[in-house]
């Protein structure tokens, strides 16, 4: 009975390993498995919940500033950015580590079913010289504690972490990128998102006139009021403004999003941006060959370049120090547990060097790699210097036709305004006229869009060529500021960085130099002031600095001249240097009735300042360029 059952246990066996072998394999299978839709709906949770966590509420309107502060305090990119910074750190602490030497603890329990040993035999007659013996116990324990140091390991890990350091300043340069891309893109979009704050109810009341008007159109049409060509063209004319201002409404009201984004604001929260008196646009540089210096000097890609050459230069030294011999030493201390030992415990030691000969072959090839390494990285650089001085000079030109464009939707805002005004003032009862106001003030409101377009426009090109030198924004230690302390630091920062940074580069960006008005020939007190607060907005709004304790002198001499019941009326301006020299004279004169009325005089001054304000303009800068001589 016991030999068929051992006989039956046998024939089991292969079945047996068989189904063994079948559960092993099926446990080491994996198959496919899509996250459920339970998962997925919880991870979008908790990632919205965590995108928007311990962020301040907005209390009030949001300055420049303040959109600056909270885009480095709660934009994702920076903080990925920030975190890379941080892991690329971690890495170089990590692999400092590797040059220490290296301890090695072990510990150990060993068995077998039977007793391990032997016996031997002669050599020359094959007689065997001893009983079969053992000198281990069928189970014993194993301790030891080692330490080793290999000299061509720490110069390739020295090498390895000074690469890897290298790797942390290039994490921190792309840092330093993110920062003054996220600066650029909340100046260009506070400032459009301001100009649609701005004009957003006069927009609106426009539109809904523009469409009764649009009706009231097709209406008199439709009754023979005004003739079908005249009441057509009426209509398409206030289509195209209609048309034009949807346009520019969106363009500019797309800019609050944008901010909202950059903010991290969360969806459905509202805000607005504070007013904000628009800064006086600097003039285009005109020594463009220092401002390539700056950039070549401070600009995040070019920083990157150098430290890459650097991990280049390791690399190749890694490489030449792997072809040396290698000189290793080790100690430590062993435990065995085994009684047929005569020592249980025991210190050992030892040197060895080891040098793999055929290393060598490869030192000519890696000389030659060696070489075209260097002359690639080379290559590089001087391409990515040649692109950031072609970046800047375009940037510079692109900032002078942005600052052109301004002047000129300026002016043709003005012009808008003041025809606008005319057709108010002189509307009729008739249809026709009426329905001219209305295209004209549809006109008026989308100058001022497309000025406020432009003048964002301008702020966007400044912003591009600030961004093209490398400044930095703010420095990186504002992790614990909060966002009213943060607010003022960026705008102490960007004041101090727009102003004295651009001072220190010798007056780059050619200012200049502000101006003290001078009237000359009015006698009333009352209409002396009137003129000269005239003069000054004149000046404010076409980018001329007014000082009036530091600035230039420039009179403007009235003269009156009777001639034949009529009156001449010419205005002198001239420009005078800090002795008194005279850097630039113009005449305007203008024929008005006898004993006209102060605003007539008013009249005539706005014309002269309107139409000399270009020759104005080239004597300071003439001063300017004098002064940078």
């Amino acid at each position: 009975m016991l030999n068929k059952r051992i006989k039956n246990l046998k024939a089991a066996l292969p079945r047996l390993a068989l189904l063994t072998a079948a559960l092993v394999l099926a446990g080491c299978t994996v198959t496919p498995k899509l996250a459920s839709q339970d998962e997925v709906r919880d991870r979008v949770k908790a990632d919205t919940d965590r995108m928007y966590l311990n962020q301040t509420p907005i209390s009030g309107p949001v300055t420049l500033e303040e959109a600056i502060a909270r885009t480095l305090k709660y934009n994702l990119d920076y903080r990925l950015k920030k975190m890379e910074s941080a892991l690329a750190l971690g890495l170089t602490d990590y692999s400092s580590y590797d040059m220490l030497p290296k301890l090695l603890a072990t510990a150990g329990y060993r068995t077998r079913n039977n007793d391990s040993g032997g016996t031997s035999i002669g050599i020359e007659d094959g007689i065997q010289s001893l009983r079969p013996s053992t000198s281990e116990e069928r189970s014993h324990t194993l301790a030891g504690a080692e330490f080793s140091w290999n000299l061509l390991d720490f110069g390739v890990s020295y090498y390895r972490a000074r690469q890897q350091a290298d790797q942390f300043l290039i994490a921190e340069e792309r840092r330093r990128k993110v920062v003054q891309n996220m600066v650029q893109d909340v100046r260009a979009a506070y400032w459009r998102a301001l100009g649609a704050q701005r004009l957003a109810a006069q927009t609106k009341d426009i539109l809904e006139r523009a469409k009764l008007a649009l009706a009231r159109s097709r209406e008199a049409e439709t009754q023979r009021v005004i003739s079908p060509v005249q009441a057509l063209n009426y209509q398409r004319a206030l289509l195209d403004a209609i048309s034009f201002l949807n346009q520019r409404r969106q363009d500019l009201e797309f800019a609050s999003r944008e901010l909202a984004a950059l903010m991290n604001v969360e969806p459905g929260v509202n805000f607005v941006v504070a007013e904000a008196v628009e800064a006086r646009l600097p003039a285009p540089p005109n020594d463009v060959r220092k401002l390539e210096e700056l950039a070549l000097l401070q600009r995040p890609e070019l920083r990157e370049e150098d430290f890459k050459k650097r991990i280049s230069a390791d690399e190749t030294r890694k490489q030449l120090l792997s072809m040396l011999p290698g000189i290793s030493f080790d100690a430590g201390v062993q435990y065995d547990s085994n009684k047929l030992l005569y020592n249980n415990s025991w210190s050992q030691g030892g040197i060895r060097i080891s040098w793999n000969l055929l290393h060598l072959l490869a030192l000519p090839t890696l000389k030659n790699t060696q070489e075209q390494q260097a002359k690639t990285d080379e290559a590089r650089r001087m391409a990515l210097s040649m692109a950031v001085m072609t970046q800047l000079r375009v940037g510079v030109e692109r900032y002078r036709l942005a600052v052109e464009d301004f002047k000129l939707a300026d002016n043709a805002a003005q012009v808008d305004k003041r025809m606008a005004d005319y057709t108010r003032a002189s509307v009729t009862a008739r249809l026709d006229s009426e329905l001219e106001a209305i295209r004209t003030q549809a006109r008026a409101v989308l100058g001022s869009y497309q000025r406020a377009n432009t003048y964002a426009g301008a702020q966007i090109a400044f912003g591009r060529l600030y961004n093209t030198l490398g400044f930095d924004p703010l420095p990186d230690d504002f992790d614990g500021n909060d966002i009213p302390t943060l607010t003022e630091r960026v705008r102490s920062h960007l004041k101090a960085t727009e102003q004295d940074t651009l001072k220190m580069t010798s007056n780059l960006f050619g200012h200049a130099p502000a101006v003290s008005v001078q009237l000359v020939g009015v006698s009333d007190p009352v209409m002396q002031v009137r003129m000269k607060a005239q003069i000054n907005e004149l000046l404010d709004r076409n980018q001329v600095a007014v000082d009036a304790v530091n600035g230039v002198p420039v009179t403007f001499t009235l003269q009156r001249e009777p001639r034949d019941g009529l009156e001449k009326a010419s205005w002198s301006i001239v420009l005078a240097d800090a002795k008194g020299k005279v850097k630039g004279e113009a005449q305007h004169a203008s024929m008005l009735p006898a004993n006209a009325r102060n605003t007539v005089y008013e009249a005539t001054l706005t014309a002269a300042v309107t139409a000399k304000l270009p020759q104005m303009r080239g004597w300071l800068a003439d001063m300017a360029k004098e002064a940078q001589q």
